[in-house]
Order: C-alpha cells, then structure tokens, then sequence
C-alpha cells in the first residue's frame, strides 16, 4: 500500500465517522436525518461514543494530513512513513469499535499505537 492510498484510506475512515454519528444520532430515521435539524433529538450512549470518537479523529486529521504531505514532498513516499501512516489508519480503524465499546483501556491503548503510527511518520523528517 502505497502512502497516498494510506491517506485516502484515512479520510474514507473519517467519512464512515461522520455517517455512523449521524444516522445514530438520529436513529436511522430518514425523515430526521433530511430534516432541518433545528431539534435534534438528544444523543443515546453510542452516538455520544461516536461524536466523541469523531472529534478525536477531527483532532487527529491535521497533524496525518500534515505528516503525509511532508513526507509525500521531502521524503518521495519512504518505507518508514509509508509504515508509521499504516499504523495510524489501522489504529485508528480499531479506535472506533473500542470507543463505541466502552472498554477505556482498550481505547487508550488503541489511541497510543495510532500517536506512535504519527511519530513513525515524523521520525524519518527529523
């Protein structure tokens, strides 16, 4: 896999957070989901879970996107860039069942590997 399909492959990642947020949010409910939504409904356990596993992602997609374009311009797609962006995106593929779950340790473990895929891609820049 090649960086740039890694990078794809992230913001698909975030795309599929964005929809399970909300189609859980608003109970699969076609009619809420098109509404206006200037009431939405309150937010059951797991679409609490998904909203705040979502916004981590939106915490963390800067410094991917950084990393990766970084890497992409000065290094030409390197091995270890390629590994630590590998990493993140399978971390962080994991982060949402685990947060959505409610096991803390699990998603905190999860969430450090996806920190050390992050690291891996600076590495190489230092």
């Amino acid at each position: 896999m090649t960086l740039p399909h890694i990078i794809l492959g992230v913001l698909a990642l975030y795309m599929v957070q964005l929809f399970l947020q909300e189609v859980t949010r608003y109970r699969f409910n076609l009619q809420l989901i098109t509404g206006n939504r200037d009431t939405p409904p309150p937010m059951s356990r797991i679409a609490a879970r998904l909203d705040r596993a979502r916004n981590n992602m939106m915490e963390a997609l800067p410094f991917f996107l950084g990393l990766s374009m970084l890497d992409l311009v000065l290094l030409d797609n390197s091995a270890a860039a390629t590994n630590g962006a590998l990493i993140f995106l399978l971390a962080r593929m994991a982060y949402v069942p685990a947060y959505v779950s409610g096991i803390p340790w699990i998603r905190s473990l999860i969430w450090l590997v996806a920190n050390a895929g992050l690291l891996a891609m600076a590495w190489p820049l230092i």
